[in-house]
C-alpha cells in the first residue's frame, strides 16, 4: 500500500486543550480521502499542522514514505501540498492571476511581473482541470463558489499534488456543489490526492475513498465509505444515535409579527437586489427563503436588520413602521439576527467568548448604571456553552478568533436563541456545523415557532428549508417566484422556481 501522506501518533497541545491526542491518519496515493468529526474535533488542526501553520507536540510525520519536518507553509509547498482554507486567504482588489502568483511573482526579463505568460498558464490549468477561471476578473467582482476555484488553481499552480479542503462546501449552492466534486473526481484522474475536511455525510459518500473519523481530539476509526452509510459515519463522529428527522407539530398561526410591502434595495454596487418583495411572518411560523446565493438573498437581510437603507417599500414589526430603524434599535424593539457572516456582523474577533455573548444588552441587564455585572455575566456565558455545547480551549475568557468556525456559529445561535425574540431571523444556521449540531440548533429553531415566536430561516440547503419551514417564499433575481407550503412540495419544484421558472398553480405571492 503506498500512502501520500502519513501521519503517525500526532498530538497537539494548546493551553487547556488538546487539540489532537495520538491521532494517526494514512491517506493513500490518488484517493480522495474525507476527514469527519464534531466541531471543536480536531480536524483542521490536524490539517494545519500538515501545510506547516502548526508544529505538533509529538508525533512524526511522512510524506510518500519520507520522514519530513514541515516548520512553515512554504515547506508544505515544496513538498507539494496545498490548502484550501474555509475562510478563503485572497485579495479583493487584486485579479484573480495577481492573487494566484502572490508571493511567487515571475518576472519578465525587463523585471517587472510577467502578468501576459501567467494569465495563458492560468488560462490552460483552469481548462486541463475544468475550472472555468477567468484569469482577468477581479476577486470582488466574482462569487463564492469561483472565489474557491482561484483557491483551487493557487495550489496547482503551485504543483501540489496533496491537496487538502477544509469545508469547501460550506459557502457554496447546490449547483456549486455538484461542480466542485467533478472537479475533485477530475483531480484524482490527474493523480492528485486529496483530504477532504467536512462534515457533510451526503457529499462523503458521493466522492470519497476512505473516511477518517475523530472525536473530541482522538482516533476513532478509518473506514470505506462504499460500505458504511452515512447512518453508521454519523454514530462514530458523535457517539450516539443521531435523529434527522425535525419533529414539528401542527400550531395556530398567529397575528402577523413581520409585514415586508414593496421592497427595494440596492446592493453594495448601486443595483437592484431586492425588487418590490411583498410578504409576511406570523406568530408560530417559520417562513422559509430559498434561492441560489446572489438572488438578493443577502440585501433583503440587510434592509430587514438595518444594515442596509431601504430605497423604496415599508417594514412593519407588529404594525409599527421600523424602516428606518438602526440596527441596535431593531435589535431592541424584538428582532433577533443570525447573520450570514459570521465574521462580519456576527461577533467581535478579538473579543472574549463572554463579551461577545452580551454584546447586544451590555448596557441592559448585564449592567448597573453604566457598570458591568461580571459574575451575571460569567455565570450567563456558562450557561450557554453548556447548553450549545460551545467547545473551546478556555471557556468563557476564549478570545473567540482562536475559537473553530462550527463553535463560533454556536456561540451566537445561542446567543440569538436565549434572546427569544420576536422575530427570530436566521441566516445559514447550521454552515460549518457536525450533524449533532444540527440536529440541536433545528431543535432550537422549531421550539421558538412551538412558542408562538416568528421565524424567517434563509438558507442554502434546501433539505434544511424543506424541513423547518412551513412556508416557504422563493427568490430569484430581487423577487418572488413562488410562495408554497413546504408540505405541498419537493426539492425538484424548489429548483425549477429558484432557475426562475414559474410553476404552474403556484403563486408569486401570499
Amino acid at each position: 500500500m503506498e500512502y501520500a501522506v502519513e501521519m503517525l501518533n500526532i498530538t497537539k497541545e494548546f493551553p487547556g486543550i488538546k487539540a489532537n491526542d495520538n491521532v494517526t491518519l494514512q491517506v493513500e496515493k490518488g484517493s480522495i480521502h474525507a476527514l469527519l468529526g464534531e466541531n471543536g474535533a480536531g480536524k483542521s488542526t490536524l490539517m494545519s499542522i500538515l501545510f506547516g501553520l502548526y508544529q505538533p507536540t509529538s508525533g512524526i510525520i511522512k510524506i510518500n514514505g519520507n520522514e519530513v519536518s514541515i516548520n512553515d507553509p512554504n515547506d508544505a509547498n515544496r513538498l507539494g501540498i496545498g490548502m484550501v482554507h474555509q475562510h478563503f486567504k485572497l485579495v479583493d482588489c487584486f485579479t484573480v492571476t495577481e492573487n494566484i502568483i502572490l508571493g511567487k511573482e515571475p518576472l519578465t526579463k525587463y523585471k517587472t511581473v510577467d502578468l501576459k505568460e501567467t494569465s495563458k498558464k492560468i488560462l490552460e490549468l483552469s481548462k486541463q482541470y475544468g475550472l472555468d477561471v477567468d484569469p482577468y476578473s477581479k476577486i470582488e467582482d466574482i462569487t463564492v463558489g469561483m472565489q474557491q476555484r482561484v483557491e483551487i488553481l493557487k495550489m496547482l499552480y503551485r504543483n501540489a499534488d496533496i491537496l487538502i479542503f477544509d469545508e469547501p462546501t460550506a459557502v457554496l449552492t447546490p449547483n456549486e456543489i455538484e461542480e466542485l466534486i467533478e472537479i475533485m473526481r477530475n483531480l484524482k484522474k490527474e493523480g492528485k490526492t486529496i483530504i477532504l475536511i467536512t462534515h457533510k455525510l451526503k457529499e462523503i459518500k458521493e466522492v470519497a475513498d476512505k473516511c477518517t473519523v475523530l472525536r473530541r481530539g482522538r482516533y476513532i476509526g478509518t473506514v470505506d465509505v462504499a460500505s458504511t452509510s452515512e447512518k453508521e459515519m454519523a454514530e462514530m463522529m458523535v457517539g450516539r444515535e443521531v435523529d434527522f428527522t425535525v419533529e414539528k407539530p401542527e400550531i395556530e398561526v398567529g397575528e402577523k409579527v413581520l409585514e415586508v410591502k414593496d421592497l427595494w434595495v440596492k446592493n453594495s454596487r448601486d443595483l437592484d437586489a431586492v425588487k418590490g418583495m411583498s410578504f409576511s411572518v406570523a406568530k408560530g411560523e417559520i417562513v422559509g427563503i430559498a434561492g441560489i446565493d446572489g438572488n438578493g438573498q443577502t440585501d433583503l437581510v440587510y434592509a430587514l436588520t438595518g444594515l442596509s437603507k431601504v430605497e423604496k417599500g415599508e417594514i412593519l414589526f407588529k404594525g409599527q413602521n421600523i424602516t428606518d430603524l438602526t440596527v441596535k434599535e431593531k435589535l431592541n424593539c424584538g428582532i433577533g439576527h443570525v447573520p450570514e457572516d459570521r465574521h462580519k456582523h456576527g461577533l467581535i474577533l478579538d473579543f472574549k467568548l463572554k463579551e461577545n455573548m452580551i454584546i447586544h444588552e451590555y448596557d441592559g441587564k448585564f449592567s448597573n448604571n453604566g457598570i458591568l455585572q461580571f459574575s451575571k455575566i460569567d455565570e450567563y456565558t456558562d450557561r450557554l456553552i453548556d447548553e450549545f455545547d460551545v467547545r473551546s480551549g478556555q471557556g468563557k475568557e476564549t478570545i473567540t478568533r482562536s475559537m473553530s468556525g462550527g463553535n463560533q456559529q454556536k456561540a451566537i445561535i445561542a446567543r440569538e436563541i436565549d434572546r427569544s425574540p420576536e422575530l427570530l431571523i436566521v441566516v445559514q444556521p447550521t454552515r460549518g456545523l457536525d450533524v449533532g449540531a444540527i440536529e440541536y440548533i433545528h431543535k432550537r429553531i422549531v421550539a421558538e415557532r412551538n412558542k408562538g415566536k416568528a421565524v424567517l430561516l434563509v438558507s442554502f440547503e434546501l433539505d434544511e428549508i424543506l424541513s423547518l419551514s412551513d412556508r416557504i417564499i422563493v427568490m430569484y433575481n430581487g423577487g418572488i417566484t413562488g410562495v408554497v407550503k413546504a408540505s405541498d412540495t419537493d426539492e425538484k419544484q424548489l429548483g425549477l422556481m429558484m432557475a426562475g421558472q414559474k410553476v404552474e398553480g403556484v403563486s408569486d405571492h401570499e
